[in-house]
């Protein structure tokens, strides 16, 4: 008993909340009818628009728009309907909301728009001044607007370049433009006049291009909208071509062909241009990918893909510029960045140097493979960037500058005091010996000293002598001889042992070996030498 009490009052409840719901649910209907219903006057022309959706409408407005092309929201149609008359509706229509009601007048002044705001929604009425005496209102602007629409659609089919006509289902033309007349003209013999039905120019059949069997329906609205490429020979011989597009009817199919020979000349002088790039670069060992203004890959050639190891399939792609570079660090060919963010800032300024043409940078990669990256700007804001291997001439260098290291070392471990001329006399090489001899510094640059500047600092740390003018006579090369020996002192009284032996390479190598400390004479005794002595 107790648990069909608890049922009887549960279902009571539930009966209850069913009923406020309805009630409540047809109550905000009903508000919703009358918020969005139109009440107008007596052979009113009203409109009745949320945002710019036409919610509601009077018969003769209704014919208004249905005069207006099909194309765009229901506000702008009826911008376009009424923009004739009031130019300036679509400006003073945009403070409604604020004002609430407003009134525009028409260009002539027979016509006024009385627009009010509503509870959100924006009621437009039109009233004419001019009686009825001929047309009634509404069909006074109906026919204004198909005359209006009947003008523009004139002077755009008329005063263009492009190709436009009507074929019925049988494909017999019933309408054409000025442009295609002129074209079907020419076809027939000068002493005829024309005649109608012109010539079908183009042999084109619309069910093949706008039916797609066993395609769905978004499908074949896509194949209609995408032209065909068709060429037409004119009787003088010549060869013009055409982009078709065409759109099926209900009494038959409307085409519109637009001249297309600049374009096909340009494509072809494009491919022609293509090809002899593509033969010059592919023979070329240093890899090319040229980017375009928007930074895809416009072009490359055989060797980015070998020293890449990307794939042709990739490249057809067209890769933007940061796709590229993304993949060269996923696949481990360029320089893994510390971290992600300031990888992203050094491609950024990559680019913007390459713009500048002053991008260059070596890639040393894990693999022991190095890359020279340069980049150039194009012409239209393209860039070019060039992969070079250089791995060969980098082994190279390193292998030189190791065999210059180790012969510089075999020097530097000899006693003798040891220095290498150049044939123009410049000092190209000197051991440690050498530097602790005359007190040189081993930094000192050796480009900037020659045969002449170091005779003077032998002469400075030696008594005079006539060794110093030989020596410098033999590295000049103003002297024939082979080898040459002579002695010198040095001002602490050392014996100076010298010699000098040319090299077949036309260097020269002179050689200092100071003999044990012998006493000798003080350079007070020897001031007395005339300074002449050793003409430097």
């Amino acid at each position: 008993m107790y648990f069909q009490l608890v049922l009887l009052s549960v279902a009571s409840l539930c009966i209850a909340f069913l009923v406020i719901y309805l009630s409540a649910f047809f109550t905000t209907r009903n508000e919703q009818r009358k918020r969005f219903r139109l009440v107008p006057e007596e052979g009113e022309t009203a409109f009745l628009f949320d945002e710019e959706l036409l919610v509601d409408a009077t018969p003769e407005a209704r014919a208004i728009l249905e005069s207006t092309p099909k194309t765009g929201s229901d506000w702008s149609r009826l911008l376009s309907a009424f923009t004739s008359q009031f130019p300036d509706l679509k400006s003073n229509i945009a403070a409604l909301a604020d004002e609430e009601k407003l009134t525009i007048e028409s260009r002539n002044g027979q016509a006024k728009l009385y627009c009010e705001w509503q509870r959100g929604l924006a009621r437009i009425s039109l009233k004419s001044r001019v009686s009825d005496d001929h047309l009634s209102e509404f069909d006074r602007h109906i026919v204004q607007a198909m005359e209006q629409e009947l003008e523009t659609l004139r002077a755009t089919s008329e005063n263009g370049p492009l190709l436009i006509w009507r074929e019925h289902l049988d494909q017999t033309v019933i309408w054409a433009n000025s442009a295609y007349l002129a074209l079907s003209d020419s076809f027939e013999p000068a002493d005829e006049e024309s005649s109608w039905p012109p010539r079908r120019l183009f042999n084109i059949d619309p069910s093949k291009s706008t039916d797609a069997s066993g395609k769905d329906a978004e499908t074949q609205i896509i194949d209609s909208m995408l032209p065909t490429r068709m060429a037409l020979k004119t009787p003088d011989d010549k060869q013009h071509w055409f982009d078709l597009y065409v759109s099926r009817q209900e009494d038959g199919t409307l085409y519109t062909a637009v001249p297309v020979d600049t374009a096909v000349q340009t494509e072809g002088q494009l491919r022609d241009l293509t090809q002899t790039l593509t033969n010059t670069f592919s023979h070329l060992t240093t890899g090319l990918a040229v980017f375009s203004r928007t930074r895809r890959l416009t072009f490359h050639n055989p060797a980015l893909a070998d020293l890449t190891g990307l794939s042709s399939e990739y490249f057809e792609r067209s890769p933007s510029l940061m796709e590229f570079l993304d993949k060269l660090r996923d696949n481990q060919m360029m320089p893994e960045p510390k971290d992600y963010k300031s990888w992203r800032q050094n491609v950024a300024a990559l680019e913007s140097q390459a713009a500048d043409g002053t991008f260059e940078e070596v890639w040393t990669l894990a693999s022991q493979t190095t890359y020279r990256v340069k980049g150039r700007p194009l012409p239209d804001g393209a860039i070019a960037y060039f992969f070079e291997d250089i791995s060969s001439e980098v082994s190279l260098s390193r292998r030189f500058r190791a065999e210059i290291e180790t012969g510089q070392s075999v020097l530097d471990s000899l006693d003798e005091a040891l220095a290498v001329f150049a044939h123009d006399g410049r000092l190209i090489m000197s051991n440690s010996a050498y530097h602790s001899l005359w007190g040189i510094e081993e930094d000192v640059a050796l480009d900037e000293t020659g045969i002449i500047e170091s005779a003077r600092l032998w002469y400075s740390k030696c008594a005079p002598s006539s060794v110093w003018n030989d020596i410098k006579d033999i590295v000049a090369g103003t002297a024939q001889v082979k080898d040459w020996t002579g002695t010198a002192r040095l001002w602490d009284g050392r014996l100076l042992n010298c010699s000098v032996t040319p090299l077949p390479s036309g260097q020269t190598v002179a050689r200092f070996a100071p003999e044990t400390m012998i006493k000798g004479p003080s350079r007070s005794a020897l001031e007395h030498v005339d300074p002449e002595y050793v003409k430097m």
